[in-house]
């Protein structure tokens, strides 16, 4: 080897050791290793440019801004309050069968992310029995198709650079399927062996939030159990006020009635929650005030209002706002929030008209600290605008009628023109890392490439491989991968060692396809580490989870998902 190829080859083994063992982003270490290749004269920002404007990490990113506004609507927030019931084996299969066929069609992570805070909020069954469950369904459900998980793409991608028309849409399902379904069985199987975790306590300072309930609302006549308040993502139903009684606390058989007032306590940028709820109305509702911005202030100690009730100074008339939720810290709010008497020291989130900032009694009364921005209820019509118009562009694409990148990015610009996303909520949402760490890979892999360290390797490994069959390069292709994803992240793993497999495929003069999907699967294949994939870490940051708990379950359904999906390539491809 020269002295070029020694060079890349160095900076691949220390971009790997970085991975495994910094504390350091992956997205910073990929940086780090884009600018020492330029220094190097080993890249140049051309190639840098090509792979920033790669095909799959655009349709990538346009899958991710498009999730984020199907997680938006009603059916996802409903679907997640019905998710645990009493029955642990039914919620096992509830969960797996939603997220599984979910994952298949959105955003694997985006989904996890959806449904992790009804499952911690759940009254029946710990937390951290459902949880690691919840991301291997989600890791299998993302296997099922093209889209299901940014690994995929990345190897699409990969392949549309080397000249090969790329995936089908359906080129994963066959594997996908019997592998995922398999493995859930597994993992119902072991189940005894989830741990049981105690749950963490919610913290102290929580707000107080007051929801009335109307007379043709859903809830009426059911129990609380029944209507799945138990396992509202951060709020908890703390109180019921009934004909100005109060019922606390609350049993999960206590029947709903029309006009009660249901206050919770807990994250209030979470009340998103309670207004997808049919006749559940927000007490700042009631004054056509609720907004997606809040203003957050704080009662000051020579406030005219303290001592009095939000109702007795006529709250709404004296500062053009509404309150909708208040926090007391070191101590128990109770009662109707339009009845509390306020005190010094209050936190209160106020819905604001356009006179409040004009008031001249502000000061007097209130320290303004911060505007907080909640999500909002979308109307019928923008929930089935998106979630109709997702379903149709992953139809198009799954027909080959609208190449997916095309359909998701004329869908954005319906979604923007409709006002259910914007443009500042598309900048919030740009998963910056995550590109860093794609164009990182793909610029090492180029590097790899351009330098001849993958046909140095490749001549070195084809007098060693001539004698074996195809399928043992395929299982050595496939293990290096899984073991890599599990030391480092999905998407890095299945970036780098894809020069390797074309290489390998090319100097056996293999088709490549085999050990692409190889390349894909194996790094999905994330399920002894906590660390090798987003579901994964999203989990185990939920709860106390320990990487042997990760371990314990992982490791056989590791082990029944490769040997699957190889029995199934080797049978497919007639290696």
């Amino acid at each position: 080897m020269d002295f070029s190829q020694l060079l890349v080859l160095g900076i691949f083994a220390s971009t790997i050791a970085a991975l495994i063992l910094s504390d350091k982003r992956p997205s910073f270490i990929f940086a780090a290793a884009i600018l020492t290749l330029i220094a190097g004269q080993q890249l140049t920002l051309e190639d840098i440019a090509a792979n920033l404007t790669n095909k799959g990490l655009v349709t990538l990113v346009l899958l991710l801004l498009v999730s984020n506004a199907v997680d938006k609507t009603a059916f996802i927030k409903r679907l997640g309050r019905t998710l645990v019931t009493k029955s642990f084996n039914r919620s096992f299969w509830r969960l797996f069968g939603i997220t599984f066929a979910s994952s298949a069609l959105l955003n694997n992570t985006a989904v996890v992310a959806s449904l992790i805070g009804p499952v911690k909020q759940n009254q029946y069954h710990p937390s951290s029995r459902l949880l690691i469950p919840l991301s291997y369904s989600a890791i299998l459900g993302g296997t099922v198709t093209l889209i299901g998980t940014s690994t995929n793409l990345i190897v699409d991608s990969f392949l549309v650079e080397h000249g090969h028309p790329g995936f089908a849409f359906w080129d994963f399902t066959l594997f996908g399927l019997v592998a995922g379904l398999s493995c859930g069985l597994l993992m119902f199987l072991l189940s005894p062996l989830l741990p049981a975790l105690e749950k963490k306590e919610a913290p102290t300072t929580q707000y107080f939030i007051e929801a009335k309930v109307s007379e043709d609302s859903e809830l009426v006549g059911k129990s609380i159990e029944q209507n799945h308040l138990r396992n509202l993502p951060e709020l908890f139903l703390v109180e019921i006020v009934r004909n100005n009684q109060l019922i606390s606390p609350v049993t999960p058989d206590i029947v709903i009635e029309a006009k009660d007032k249901l206050i919770f306590s807990g994250n209030v940028r979470r009340v998103e929650n309670l207004s997808h709820i049919k006749g559940l109305t927000l007490f700042a509702e009631n004054d056509g005030l609720l907004r997606e911005n809040l203003t957050e202030v704080v009662v000051s100690n020579r406030a005219p209002i303290i001592g009095k009730t939000l109702k007795a100074v006529g709250f709404r008339a004296l500062f053009d706002a509404a309150v909708v939720a208040i926090r007391r810290d070191g101590s128990q709010l109770s009662g109707k929030l339009g009845e509390i008497k306020l005190q010094a020291g209050d936190f209160m989130l106020l819905a604001t008209g356009p006179d409040f900032a004009k008031r001249h009694n502000l000061t007097k009364n209130f320290f303004v600290l911060s505007e907080q921005k909640i999500p909002t209820k979308l109307p019928l019509w923008q929930d089935v605008l998106t979630l109709g118009g997702f379903v149709l562009t992953v139809a198009l694409s799954a027909l080959e009628l609208v190449p997916l990148g095309t359909g998701l990015l004329f869908f954005l610009a319906i979604l923007v023109a409709a006002k259910i996303t914007g443009s500042n909520e598309i900048k919030r949402n740009l998963p910056v890392n995550l590109v860093v760490v794609i164009v990182g890979a793909l610029s090492l892999a180029t590097a790899l490439e351009h330098s001849g360290v993958i046909v140095e390797l490749n001549t070195w490994l084809q007098p060693i491989l001539e004698g074996c069959p195809p399928f043992v390069a395929l299982v050595g292709i496939y293990l290096a991968t899984l073991l890599l994803t599990e030391l480092v992240t999905n998407n890095a793993a299945a970036a780098l060692m894809f020069p390797f497999a074309w290489g390998l495929s090319q100097a056996l003069q293999l088709d490549i396809m085999p050990f692409a999907l190889a390349v894909a699967f194996a790094a999905s294949a994330s399920f002894i580490s906590p660390f090798g994939y987003q579901t994964n870490l999203l989990v185990f940051s939920a709860t106390d989870l320990k990487f042997k708990h990760f371990a314990r379950i992982g490791l056989p359904v590791s082990v029944c998902y490769s040997s699957i999906v190889l029995v199934l390539l080797k049978w497919q491809f007639g290696l």
